[in-house]
This record gives structure tokens, C-alpha cells and sequence, in this order.
């Protein structure tokens, strides 16, 4: 198949007409991406089948589903979404209880159970309107779903883990005092049980701690024990209980997220983690599909930070191997690891693999590739043949489509980073000989999460009339190990606007863009780094700011307690390095800002508030730079409705096509 693809791509590039780059005429309209941002979220199998969230743009919600016999069903109505806001972010917001599920209802934060039967109606298991909670987790032995709550008392949030009854909705607090938890689990047999916790000013993927308590006769909870992360110089997530009651969790502590277990009554490294791969080239590069020979478990993360609860990206299996979710420089892998040491790849056509669960005859996740829409997968353990369950449309076809190609670029200090490039891709349009094309550099939010290549409608959208896409993991970015990721510490607003900088250079030595005709762009703290690469340097034609942060002392003051110290760790203290924070401030630097700037921001955002962007719209304004201004009342940090999805991308673009001449 492959020459004869190879042949029609090169028939279709004859037939394509050459025309000056960023304005090529597309069916893939600004609402056919927004259309496509539809996604999955949670996966949890149970109830004889598969239940998962989806997140529909039309809807701007989320609803539960229930995949099983071969058919899925909705659970939840219309204008009812499952979604956790604890730390913000959420996570959790669903779990299998006995012949239904609990979940958490967006509008109230509250606790329900939901039947699966037709018209079953939500039993509320909670009332606490001041109460939030997300990370949810059935713990038959007590008949009472495990929770992180987190209530808003007087002046102050306090977290804490609960457990409620199913039967009458009692609950039960079950440990308190940290200023952070996460992950409760017990174990099968009801006599252990575990969790995560942190204390300001530590982030989770900076240092957390493993706790373990036993269960007395009395029900009640002995003495609070740290297996893991005393010392605060790991970060561990994902807890669990294998089946004969091993404890289980991913550290860092070698540099990498990877799978450590309890062994002996000690804490290790699970087989061969921390050690290189044994046995040649790693299983990305090689594409294995079949069993490998033993190997040591690979240097490479196997989770991403973690900003949501509930994520399941390492999976204990019965007889004592692992499926794993792996990270290779920026590509996802899938991966069963044999107790032994021997792996195979599944799944190898997919390159980002989320939320893992399995059943006797199946593994699950929720998958991304290149050329296609997100899918929930059902892989047979028995030969690896992969069934799409949802998802997984592809919207273009191969001679639309813009891959990606990974690449890793020289930055400074010796250093480098990765970012994954796109060309310009249209069937009906190619580059003329005598230009090349624009570039549009892509900067994630987070500031310490990811980019992946997996299909994104917006970076095709662009694609699609002829400008090139640079999709960043700069110095700092998750994924690539703890050292990288921890690099971002006290140089937010240097390095990695460097790295953005120096990824321009690369590309137009490289002869791939034109580096005269290059835009940046991010949402919140990629905006952050947007405005900083617009003020700082002179390289960018011009640039977005989607609900972008422009002065991080104001976001201080503002922001929510899971965030109270990020900025602190990320540039410094604000009073010993008041100077820094002066010079990394976008909005005292606008008058170094020359080149065009659109900026949108949501009217309900309490990350960044309004009146942070329309003060650097006004500064930028004031001194007759080419400004736009796009608020949406009714959003909040992050759009989540298509109409507003859709406006914003169209917008960014015409705004961008006036300034390319």
C-alpha cells in the first residue's frame, strides 16, 4: 500500500496549484475545528462493559456513557454534565458502584448515584453546597466511595479525604491536615489504605508524599505512614493495589515517572525501572508488535504531570506485568510489559494513549494518532487487534492532512528541546518555488505540561491555507523526564521563550519557513510566553494571547490555592526577586511591543481576570500598536462552547493574513 500511496500523493502535489502562502481557499472550515474538538475524558470498565465521559463542543458539557454488548448508551441527559472542579482542573468525576455510578454533577460539584436502567434519576449522596469533590473511587469493602474534598470554609479551602456511604451517605473523613491530597485507594481486602498528599509551596509533579494507613478491627483508621517522598525529592502518582495487595505507584525518583511496588516490606523500583533498555533501540523506534526479548524498563516518563485527578496511566496486570502509557521524546506509546521484562507495542498506530483499563479479554484506553479524531480502543490481549469503540474519524483525508515530524533543536546554555513540525498541507494548493511558507509557533498551557502528535484541528486549520505549524516543548515541558521538566524552575519567561526563539532560527536555516513571516501564539501561560517573546524580541510578525497571563504579580493575588505558589517556583519570591518579576512582566514592557497582537478572553475567567487583558490592550493602544480585542462574556479559562471556538480561530487568522504582506 505504501508506494501506491506514495504514488497517488505525488500525482496530487502535480495537480496543485501553486499560490502565495496563508490565504489558500479550505473546506476545512474554522467551525469544522471547532466541531472536531470533541473528546473523551474518563474510562472505567464495569457494569459488563465500559463507561467513559465525552466532551462535546455543541454541548460545551460533559455526558457519561455506557459501551456494552456492542452498543454504547447515554447515561446522562442532555444539559446535565459530569465534570469535577476540585483544584480547578477536576478529575474523578465518576466511578462504578455496584450496579451504577457515582458521579459529580458540574453545576452543584455534588455527589449522585445513577443507575444504568432506562430513566433512572440521579439519588443525591452528598449536600454539601460549600463542598467540592473529584477523584472518585468504589471501595467495596466499606460500600462507600472514596473522595478529595475540598471545601471553602470561611476564608480558607481546605482538602481532605472522605468516604460516603452508599447506603445512607454518611461520610467519613479520612485524612486531613495536608494541604493537598490526592488518589485514595483501598485495598481489595479493606485493611489498607493509601494515598497521596502534598504540602505548599511543593507542586505535584514536584515533591509528594506516599501514605499508607491499616484498617484497625474497629473500622477505624492506625497511624498515618510515609512509604515514599519524605525527603520531598520524588514526585509520585497513582497508587494501587495490585490483586494479591501489593502497593503500587509511578516515582520520579530516577529521573523518570516510572512503576515502583512494594517488595519484601521495602519500597523498589519495579523490575528493571531506572535502568536503560537492555536489549537495543527502544520500542518506538523499532515498532515492535510482537514480544521483545527481556529488556530493562525504559528511561522515559509514564505519566504526564499531573494537573487532573484520576488519570490511570500505569495499569498493574494478574500476572505481575504492566500496561503502560509510555512517553519517547514526545511520542506516546502502548505498552504491556511482561513480569519477565519482555514488552510489545499495541496499538503502534496511535501516538497518545490516556485513562487505562481492562477487563478478561481487553485492554482499554482512550487513544490519539495523527489522522484522527480521539477514539476509545478495546484491545484483545489475546492478539493485540485494536476495536474502536468511539471516536477515531478521520475529518481529512491523507492528501489534506499535515503530519508531524518530531525534531530536536540546539537552544542555549548547550541545551536542546523537541517540538513536532507541519507543513503546509492542501490538495488543492502548494508552496511556489520562490517563497516559503509562514510559520505559526504553537506554545502549550500549563507551563509544565505537553504537546503531542495527535490530530489537532486547529494546527490542520492552518495548515490548510498554506502556513506552516510548530508545535513547542520547550526547556520545562512534561514527558521528557524530571530534570527537563524541573527546568522551567525560576526561569519562566526566559528559557522558554528562548527556546521559541531559537525554533524560528532552526526551521528557517533548515529552509522549511520564512522566518520573517513568523507568528506566536498560546493560551494562559503559553500567552504568558507569547507577549514575553513579542516584548522581549524582535523576531515575531505578530502574535495571540488566548486568556493569556501579562502580569504574573496580578495572577498571584488572585489565583486559587493549587496554584498559591506556582508563580513563586516558576520566576521567584515576589519581594527577594521583585526585580525579576519587573522584568518578566509583559504588561510593564509594552512599550517594547511593536508587532500586531490579538488577544480573546473569556468574560467568567478567574485565572485570568479581564481586567489583566484589557490592561494590555490599553497599554498597547496607547502607543498605536495594531491591537484586537475579542471578550466572550459567558467563558471561562479555557472556551469550551463551538461558536466561540470557531470565532476565535477565524479571527487569529484573518488577523494574521494582514500582516503577512
Amino acid at each position: 500500500m505504501a508506494p501506491t500511496q506514495e504514488r497517488g500523493s505525488h500525482r496530487q502535489a502535480e495537480a496543485a496549484e501553486p499560490l502565495p502562502c496563508g490565504d489558500w481557499p479550505s473546506r476545512w472550515s474554522a467551525a469544522d475545528a471547532a466541531a472536531a474538538s470533541r473528546d473523551f475524558a474518563e474510562l472505567r470498565a464495569g457494569l459488563g462493559g465500559l463507561l467513559w465521559l465525552q466532551f462535546d463542543p455543541q454541548e460545551a458539557g460533559c455526558s457519561l456513557w455506557l459501551w456494552r454488548e456492542g452498543e454504547p448508551q447515554r447515561l446522562t441527559p442532555p444539559g446535565r454534565s459530569v465534570r469535577s472542579r476540585v483544584y480547578e482542573y477536576g478529575g474523578g468525576a465518576f466511578c462504578v458502584v455496584g450496579d451504577g455510578v457515582a458521579l459529580v454533577d458540574e453545576a452543584d460539584q455534588q455527589l449522585y448515584r445513577l443507575g444504568v436502567a432506562a430513566g433512572s434519576v440521579p439519588e443525591a449522596l452528598s449536600a454539601r453546597s460549600h463542598c467540592r469533590y473529584g477523584d472518585l473511587q468504589f471501595a467495596p469493602a466499606w460500600n462507600a466511595v472514596l473522595a478529595v474534598e475540598e471545601s471553602r470554609e470561611q476564608d480558607r479551602v481546605i482538602h481532605r479525604l472522605v468516604g460516603l456511604g452508599l447506603a445512607d451517605g454518611t461520610r467519613r473523613v479520612l485524612a486531613e491536615g495536608a494541604d493537598f491530597y490526592a488518589a485514595p485507594r483501598l485495598s481489595d481486602d479493606g485493611r489498607r489504605l493509601a494515598w497521596i498528599e502534598w504540602d505548599r509551596p511543593e507542586l505535584p509533579w514536584t515533591a509528594t508524599r506516599l501514605c499508607l494507613a491499616a484498617v484497625l478491627a474497629d473500622g477505624s483508621l492506625g497511624a498515618r505512614e510515609v512509604l515514599a517522598g519524605a525527603a520531598g525529592d520524588d514526585s509520585l502518582q497513582q497508587p494501587m493495589f495490585t490483586d494479591d495487595g501489593r502497593l503500587t505507584c509511578l516515582s520520579d525518583r530516577a529521573g523518570w515517572w516510572q512503576p515502583w511496588a512494594e517488595r519484601g516490606g521495602q519500597w523498589h523500583p519495579a523490575p528493571g525501572a531506572g535502568h536503560p533498555v537492555g536489549n537495543g533501540a527502544a520500542l518506538s523506534s523499532t515498532g515492535t508488535a510482537g514480544w521483545s526479548e527481556p529488556r530493562l524498563m525504559a528511561e522515559a516518563d509514564h505519566a504526564p504531570a499531573p494537573w487532573q485527578l484520576g488519570t490511570v496511566s500505569h495499569l498493574p496486570l494478574e500476572d505481575g506485568g504492566w500496561l503502560l502509557a509510555r512517553q519517547e521524546e514526545g511520542w506516546g506509546l502502548l505498552v504491556e510489559r511482561a513480569a519477565d521484562g519482555r514488552e510489545r507495542r499495541l496499538a503502534a498506530e496511535f501516538s497518545r494513549f490516556r485513562q487505562l483499563a481492562s477487563d478478561a479479554q481487553h485492554f482499554y484506553c482512550i487513544a490519539a494518532a495523527p489522522d484522527r479524531l480521539p477514539a476509545v480502543l478495546a484491545i484483545a490481549r489475546d492478539s493485540g487487534r485494536v476495536h474502536v469503540l468511539a471516536g477515531g474519524e478521520r475529518p481529512l483525508s491523507a492528501e489534506e492532512l499535515s503530519r508531524p515530524a518530531s525534531l530536536r533543536f540546539a537552544t542555549d546554555e548547550g541545551e536542546s528541546a523537541q517540538a513536532f513540525f507541519y507543513p503546509p498541507r492542501n490538495a488543492a494548493c502548494s508552496v511556489p518555488a520562490d517563497e516559503r511558507p509562514p510559520l505559526v509557533v504553537f506554545l502549550h498551557g500549563g507551563p509544565t505540561s505537553a504537546c503531542y502528535p495527535v490530530f489537532d484541528p486547529r494546527i490542520q486549520f492552518w495548515t490548510q491555507r498554506g502556513f506552516a505549524v510548530a508545535d513547542l516543548n520547550y526547556r520545562g515541558s512534561s514527558g521528557f523526564g524530571r530534570a527537563f521538566r524541573l527546568r522551567l524552575a525560576g526561569e519562566w519567561g526566559r528559557i522558554e521563550v528562548e527556546d521559541a526563539c531559537a525554533l524560528v532560527r532552526h526551521l528557517g536555516e533548515a529552509g522549511l519557513i520564512d522566518p520573517a513571516r513568523a507568528f506566536i501564539r498560546g493560551a494562559s501561560a503559553g500567552g504568558y510566553t507569547a507577549l514575553c517573546a513579542l516584548a522581549f524580541h524582535q523576531l515575531f510578525r505578530g502574535g495571540a494571547s488566548l486568556y493569556g497571563v501579562s502580569d504574573p504579580l496580578s495572577l498571584r493575588r488572585v489565583t486559587h490555592k493549587f496554584e498559591g505558589d506556582y508563580l513563586d517556583w516558576l520566576i521567584g519570591d515576589p519581594e527577594r526577586d521583585a526585580e525579576r518579576y519587573r522584568q518578566r512582566t509583559p504588561l510593564l514592557h509594552a512599550g517594547r511591543i511593536a508587532a500586531p497582537v490579538i488577544f480573546f478572553q473569556g468574560g467568567l475567567d478567574a485565572v485570568v481576570v479581564p481586567e489583566q487583558t484589557e490592561a494590555m490592550v490599553a497599554a498597547l493602544r496607547a502607543r498605536g500598536v495594531p491591537v484586537e480585542y475579542r471578550l466572550y462574556p459567558d467563558e471561562r479559562h479555557g472556551f469550551r462552547q463551538a461558536a466561540h471556538l470557531a470565532d476565535a480561530l477565524e479571527r487569529e487568522w484573518r488577523f494574521y493574513v494582514g500582516l503577512l504582506d
